[in-house]
């Protein structure tokens, strides 16, 4: 359990999505649990002037600026090896995921997906493999 709360406190995320209403409900359910949200960005430039501050990031395809979401996700990855969470109601647009990418969260999604995908960018992969509503990519 300590190593948990360790791993809470040390994770600092990005969450990459327009609609501010979705954003925010992501910032409650991270910030509820514990985590540090370092940044929301609606887009490409804020998300990668955002990027070296975090660990993990949630993305979702559609963005302000267009489909930037799966670049955007790989260039954070690439650039600062962040782990990466797409979240997204339209899986297919992803084409190659990030090379850190833990796996896809279809919109809407549920706490215990977020929650379980947030825990595993501080620990092991496995506690996000196994959820059922977390996509493998």
């Amino acid at each position: 359990m300590q190593s948990l709360r360790m791993a809470t406190l040390m994770t600092s995320i990005l969450i990459v999505e327009d609609e501010i209403l979705v954003a925010m409900d992501l910032e409650r359910i991270l910030e509820d649990a514990g985590y540090r949200v370092a940044a929301i960005a609606a887009d490409q430039k804020e998300a990668m002037s955002a990027g070296a501050e975090v660990d993990l990031a949630f993305v979702d395809i559609n963005l302000r600026d267009g489909a930037t979401g799966p670049e955007i996700a790989r260039d954070l990855a690439k650039r600062f090896g962040v782990h990466v969470v797409y979240v997204t109601a339209n899986p297919a647009q992803i084409g190659e995921p990030a090379a850190n990418s833990i796996g896809c969260i279809r919109k809407p999604f549920s706490e215990s997906a977020i929650l379980a995908a947030a825990a595993s960018a501080g620990a092991s992969q496995q506690a996000a493999t196994g959820h059922e509503d977390i996509i493998r990519l």
